[in-house]
């Protein structure tokens, strides 16, 4: 029975993992990095491989025949990996990215969450960062409010930031509250797609609030990248 492996973690990782697949065996993959994460349906793999040359041995040693990237648009470390894992293994290496949010053609765009940083001073005094519990780091230096919405705890922050845990997802009416509760007049955000969040964008939208997106990484050169779980799922029963 060939098998496939799905690098999740995301809502359309879980949606491919249920959808039927004859003839396949279907391995959910989980990073391990959120303590409560919602679980795909079938057989799930949690933790990391150690790196693509763990990886490339997990692909023999499971026998994959196919690997599903459907990870986070910006978890390049992992991206990288597979498909330096696949190139080694020979094994199949299929992307799936939901599309990028509609943006507003007026709102900076830049390649780094630094970058992003960076233009925050000039462009706001109170700051709603979504960018992650990850990346925080790259703001703490910042002199100017920021308010902080992720899903488990960052490390410890100075006294100006603020920590909202909450999890997706999110209405406009919601955010519009919390954007005018909290004063904020700028708001960060990846482009990281998908209707879960995208709220947070149609609120900033109608305040007129300014709005600096980091772009995604590019994808590794010759992989096909599909877009929704029914393309997947097609491809991999043509």
């Amino acid at each position: 029975m060939p098998s496939v492996l799905i690098l999740g973690g995301t809502g359309e990782a879980r949606r491919l993992a249920s959808v039927p697949l004859p003839g396949y065996r279907v391995i959910s993959s989980l990073a391990g990095r959120v303590a409560d994460p919602a679980l795909p349906a079938g057989e799930v793999r949690v933790g990391g491989f150690g790196g693509p040359a763990g990886l490339a041995q997990y692909l023999r040693d499971e026998r994959i025949d196919v690997v599903v990237d459907a990870t986070h648009p910006f978890a390049v470390q992992m991206s990288g990996n597979a498909a330096a894992a696949c190139a080694c293994t020979g094994t199949r290496l299929v992307v799936l990215r939901r599309p990028g949010y509609d943006l507003d053609p007026s709102w900076p765009r830049v390649d780094s969450l630094e970058q992003a940083a960076g233009l925050l001073p000039a462009l706001g005094e109170r700051a709603f960062i979504t960018t992650g519990r990850q990346g925080i780091g790259h703001f703490r230096d910042l002199a100017i409010f920021c308010l902080v919405r992720c899903v488990e705890p960052p490390e410890p922050l100075p006294a100006n930031f603020t920590v909202l845990l909450d999890r997706g997802p999110f209405t406009v009416e919601g955010e519009i509250r919390l954007l005018r509760r909290h004063r904020i007049d700028v708001l960060v955000t990846k482009d990281s797609g998908g209707a879960m969040t995208e709220a947070k964008l149609e609120a900033a939208r109608s305040l007129g609030i300014a709005v600096v997106v980091v772009d995604r990484p590019p994808v590794t050169p010759g992989v096909p990248v599909l877009s929704t779980v029914d393309e997947v799922a097609r491809l991999l029963l043509a």
